[in-house]
């Protein structure tokens, strides 16, 4: 990837711009903070091609949640899993209404 290619990536959510020190910063918490959280799981940060890691701006997002919930007393590992948890859901319900609009449009008289 050239340089002028990476500049196109910025805009992506998914693109691993931020060390895990500028990402600790950003978040104001540790580099240790952000480990732990790959340890749990919760995310898995990508690695350069010099074995560091680097951080996406989507997983930016849910650390903050994590951290949130850890700064109001929550276990890491807690928060770590109550997070995972909520996403599934979301991503259930969301299903869940797709599956319901496509019923509704073929046959109307059938859902209540």
């Amino acid at each position: 990837m050239t340089a002028d290619d990476s500049y196109g990536r910025l805009d992506d959510d998914d693109y691993p711009a931020y060390t895990v020190g500028r990402a600790a910063e950003m978040l104001g918490t540790t580099p240790a903070f952000l480990r732990a959280l790959g340890e749990a799981r919760l995310i898995n940060p990508l690695r350069s091609e010099g074995g560091h890691r680097r951080y996406s701006r989507y997983q930016l997002r849910i650390a903050a949640r994590a951290r949130e919930m850890v700064d109001q007393g929550t276990p890491i590992e807690a928060a770590c899993r109550i997070i995972v948890l909520e996403d599934q859901l979301e991503e259930a319900q969301r299903i869940n209404a797709t599956y319901r609009r496509a019923a509704e449009t073929s046959h109307p008289s059938a859902v209540a």
